[in-house]
């Protein structure tokens, strides 16, 4: 069993700092002595270094030593090309368990989204051929072209994802967000509805989602109420979340507040949602429960827009403006598609007389959330 064994059995067994530590003394030797490894051993070094950092979360230093990786693995296929394999047993298992190229770039594209480089995460993940593109390959390529308004690519990939994975629930909500017919969306998958039991909701479920977004609310709320009711769907989390955004869409104050605390005594660790039932708790004047509530999802998670969305509610209905404009551009800052958060941020703008920069945020929220009269009432007012 060879050192570079037993750094890959650390990576196997998510032993990130240990692998981290030995993989750069190794590399430092191997600089030092370029024939104490093998290309493909200084390849697999490579690609579980800048795993580890990956890991760690320092996405420039990992894209680099990734980099580093795909070059070393360049010169390994130019040099088993010039020089073709002897057969012998030693080298076979060892080339058949070098990482994945594929895998590589797919990490490599995952750091590239962390820090927020999108154009060079597309510019990776299109350099590798349609065939060999995995789902979650995919599923990133259709996430990123939907995003930069590129439409038609980003339903070619979701379509893609679906042949490969025809109950991937996203990819289906990814193509009836970019106006695929609910019908075409439903003949993906009917197939797999009537090969296996208890996928029977799966149909109302899709139609239920067309309806959300061609923005027929109404129906929407039926669909899905009648899931609730007549399937083993009951109390789904989920479910009860879209309902509960439904009602708040049509002015339903009252049963989107109700959904929201049924969703969230469910799942008291909830926080998708959250901003919108912060919003209508604040605009009822309960600032006590939006308080509490800011609090209690700071503590599950402030990577997410929902809880500064929450505390900014707080600020604004509580006349601290500068403070709710801080929160909701942080809360933009973890996810600038938060619909909440951009109104948030523009009417903190429009109550410090910055008219002018509270438009261009009321119209991104509009562009986001076109079937949301919320949003047009931002530039109305």
């Amino acid at each position: 069993m060879s050192v570079i064994d037993h750094v890959r059995d650390m990576a196997a067994a998510g032993l990130h700092s240990n692998v981290r530590l030995l993989s750069s003394l190794l590399l430092t030797m191997s600089n030092n002595n370029p024939e104490m490894f093998s290309p493909s051993q200084k390849y697999q070094l490579l690609v579980y270094h800048a795993d580890s950092l990956f890991h760690d979360k320092e996405y420039r230093n990992a894209v680099s030593k990734y980099t580093m990786a795909l070059q070393q693995k360049k010169a390994l296929t130019k040099t088993s090309k010039v020089r073709p394999s002897t057969g012998n047993a030693a080298t076979t298992p060892q080339n058949q368990s070098l990482p994945s190229e594929i895998e590589v770039k797919y990490k490599m594209a995952e750091c590239y989204t962390m820090l927020k480089q999108d154009k060079d995460a597309v510019a990776i993940l299109d350099g590798i051929p349609s065939r060999q593109r995995t789902p979650k390959i995919n599923m990133m390529l259709a996430n990123l072209y939907k995003k930069a308004g590129q439409e038609r690519s980003a339903v070619t990939s979701y379509k893609e994802v679906l042949r490969q994975c025809p109950l991937a629930l996203d990819a289906i909500l990814g193509l009836l967000s970019l106006s695929v017919k609910g019908a075409e969306v439903a003949s993906m998958t009917l197939n797999v509805i009537q090969s296996i039991p208890n996928l029977d909701w799966l149909s109302a479920w899709i139609k239920a989602y067309a309806f959300v977004h061609t923005g027929d609310n109404t129906r929407a709320i039926n669909t899905i109420c009648s899931l609730e009711k007549k399937s083993l769907l009951r109390d789904n989390v989920d479910l009860l979340g879209t309902l509960a955004d439904l009602y708040f869409r049509v002015g339903d104050n009252k049963n989107a507040i109700l959904k929201f605390e049924q969703a969230q005594m469910l799942d008291p660790y909830l926080i998708k949602g959250m901003d919108i039932y912060g919003y209508l708790l604040a605009r009822e004047g309960r600032l006590e429960d939006v308080e509490n509530l800011g609090c209690r999802l700071f503590n599950i998670s402030d990577q997410h827009a929902e809880p500064w969305v929450v505390s900014g509610c707080h600020s604004f209905y509580t006349k601290r403006h500068s403070r709710a404009l801080y929160l909701g551009a942080k809360a933009i800052q973890l996810n600038s598609n938060s619909v909440q958060a951009l109104l948030l941020k523009g009417a903190a703008l429009r109550s410090m007389g910055r008219v002018q920069e509270a438009i261009i945020h009321f119209r991104e929220a509009i562009r986001l959330a076109p079937c949301r009269l919320d949003c047009c009432e931002g530039i109305k007012h």
